[in-house]
């Protein structure tokens, strides 16, 4: 194991342990290397790859903490590396949004209020005929982001925005391609918000499915 390596493990391991807690202040520089028996430089080295991930936020002048830790937080890093994906594997990120979106949606039926409920609708009313492919992308992704936070579930809503930049992408070359992209959103859109006004779970379960696999089945015959 590299020397930066081992040195992330360590304070890695003091973080997992509850030595080091969300908002602490790592020890100075000097006294952590001599605890941890690590050189300055590694800790250095480990430290700011730390903070990179948002795992270690770094104050100037200040000090270095451990982050809160919240789950939107530490899954930024991944949203970053998704937007590096190749064009041959946007099929793959959207297999797994098909996976964990529909979940979603059917743990926001049971959650969601009715006031975000009519805010959706009036996201929905507000899109006319004249809407261009860039304000349709917005409101697509605007929509699914205010029904997978009603799930409750950080966790899954920070996973399911990290994956945002190829689902985007083929909204928008869906949006391009095909002349019926506003009528078939807004109508698959209706149908999940109908579901939930129902609170049939399995109907905005099966909706949220429809709506992912139709960009994916778009995909497929254009590769």
């Amino acid at each position: 194991m590299a020397v930066t390596d081992e040195a992330i493990e360590r304070i890695k391991a003091m973080i997992v342990s509850g030595a080091l807690r969300p908002g602490d202040r790592l020890p100075k520089e000097s006294e952590l290397a001599a605890e941890l028996g690590l050189s300055r430089n590694s800790l250095r080295e480990a430290v700011r790859a730390l903070s990179l991930i948002r795992i270690l936020d770094v104050r100037q002048g200040d000090g270095t903490y451990v982050t809160s830790l919240d789950p939107q937080l530490l899954l930024e890093a991944m949203s970053f590396v998704v937007d590096f994906h190749r064009d041959d594997t946007v099929l793959e990120f959207l297999a797994v949004r098909r996976i964990l979106e529909p979940a979603a949606t059917a743990m926001a039926c049971g959650r969601i209020g009715e006031d975000e409920l009519d805010a959706l609708e009036a996201q929905l009313a507000a899109l006319g005929p004249e809407t261009s492919v860039e304000e349709l992308v917005a409101a697509d992704l605007e929509f699914h982001r205010r029904i997978v936070r009603a799930s409750g579930n950080s966790v899954l809503c920070s996973l399911l925005d990290g994956l945002s930049g190829p689902a985007t992408r083929a909204r928008i070359w869906r949006g391009l391609a095909r002349e019926d992209a506003l009528g078939r959103t807004l109508h698959e859109h209706r149908a999940i918000l109908g579901a939930l006004r129902d609170r049939d779970t399995e109907a905005a379960r099966s909706w949220a499915t429809v709506h992912i696999a139709s960009v994916e089945r778009w995909l497929r015959s254009r590769s």
